[in-house]
């Protein structure tokens, strides 16, 4: 018997996507706090600093303006795509003209927007792993199919380009290309990031490259952006971005794409029938962050650079954890295999996911199971978060497994 049409409540398309694993294990650890119980959260990628007051002020400023009340052009400010131009160059040596910006709400919209553009049904897009979650979802939704390549950690976390050739089928038609990376905080090196484009470009493939990371980058790493390192690539290329990371600023949701025209003004026709344009006081304010000086991004680094090193070492402490030092971002990502397998307050645990639920239970930690990024066998631990409740989190792991 067929189910009648009230009956599929939810479309397949949406029924078949998974909720944000992150934000998830984010949102249980808040409700616990709420509920009085003394949770320290390694589960979100949010600095914990605030945004600098110089964007907030901008925004204030931009809160009494007449002309930020009305609609703008859907694909952003003009004089914030021209900022995006500006750092482009900054920061990466890339030029670009405004025409191949598009200002979104967020990252993930840049993301979807993207894949939206670029892909038809059945296209597939290789996907390296450990991934952040919100990529195969973007993918699936756009009608692509993802296809994992698993990079562990006696690789860094970096995929070879022998490994994407063996991903390749006759449908591959996008890489995506993530560093620094979330979860790991894997970079690739500047002679890495030249020896997959060179395959890309034999193949005649789009790259979608996230650059959200782009300032975290520790110890002097020798790494770059895809369309510098490689710029006959520069027609094939699209870059994700946005001011959530560098300038402390998750909660204000602006992002951008960058990429040949003809994508920009298609992924730009999507947004002017999906949102319209992003919030006119966030654009201002992010204008504010792209024109100021990196002075208060370097701060946040070095209190980065520091946590970075405190909780590694402290997570290689645990007999059965085994962290490699990330060089960039702000996440640890330690391999936990030693810890499953094994009984743990009473009880045997086999897998990641069954090790976080007993650390949250236990320890009242909140941590991320590896198998939301594709690699179970693993914990992602933000380290954006103050040093005391690092090395009181850390120290209540080494406890449980002691």
């Amino acid at each position: 018997m067929t189910s009648s049409p009230r009956e599929r409540r939810v479309s397949q398309r949406l029924g078949a996507i998974a909720e944000s694993a992150t934000l998830k294990v984010d949102a249980k650890a808040k409700a616990l706090k709420a509920e009085g119980r003394p949770v320290i959260g390694f589960g979100a990628g949010e600095p914990d600093f605030p945004t600098p007051d110089y964007i907030v002020e901008a925004a204030v400023t931009a809160a009494r303006e007449p002309k930020n009340h009305r609609y703008t052009p859907a694909g952003g400010l003009p004089e914030l795509k021209q900022a995006i131009v500006d750092k482009t160059r900054r920061d990466s040596g890339y030029e670009i003209e405004p025409a191949q910006v598009l200002v979104t709400n967020g990252g993930k919209q840049a993301i979807y927007a993207a894949f939206a553009a670029m892909l038809d049904p059945g296209d597939e897009v290789i996907v390296p792993a450990p991934y952040w979650t919100t990529y195969p979802e973007s993918i699936q939704l756009a009608g692509g199919v993802a296809v994992e390549v698993l990079a562990d950690e006696t690789q860094d976390y970096k995929v070879t380009v022998e490994q994407l050739e063996a991903a390749r089928t006759e449908k591959t038609k996008v890489l995506l290309f993530v560093s620094p990376s979330n979860p790991t905080g894997a970079i690739y090196t500047s002679e890495e990031i030249k020896a997959i484009g060179q395959w890309v470009e034999d193949h005649d493939l789009w790259v979608l490259t996230d650059e959200i990371y782009e300032h975290l980058v520790y110890d002097g790493a020798d790494t770059g952006s895809m369309p510098v390192l490689c710029p006959f690539l520069a027609d094939n290329c699209v870059i994700v971005n946005g001011v959530a990371k560098t300038y402390a600023m998750t909660g204000w949701r602006v992002g951008w794409m960058i990429g040949p025209k003809d994508l920009v003004k298609a992924a730009t026709n999507l947004q002017s029938h999906a949102t319209s344009n992003v919030a006119n006081v966030a654009q201002r304010a992010a204008i504010a962050a792209l024109e100021g000086d990196l002075a208060a991004v370097e701060e946040m680094k070095v209190a980065f650079d520091r946590r970075r090193h405190t909780i590694v070492s402290m997570l290689n402490e645990i007999d059965g954890v085994v962290c490699p030092m990330p060089g960039g971002a702000f996440y640890a990502y330690p391999s936990v295999k030693g810890l499953l397998g094994r009984q743990h307050d009473g009880r045997m645990v086999e897998t990641s996911a069954e090790l976080s639920e007993l650390i949250l239970e236990k320890a009242e930690v909140a941590v991320v199971p590896g198998e939301a990024f594709g690699s179970p066998g693993y914990l992602r631990l933000s380290y954006a978060l103050g040093d005391d409740d690092i090395v009181e989190g850390v120290t209540r792991l080494q406890k449980l497994f002691s």
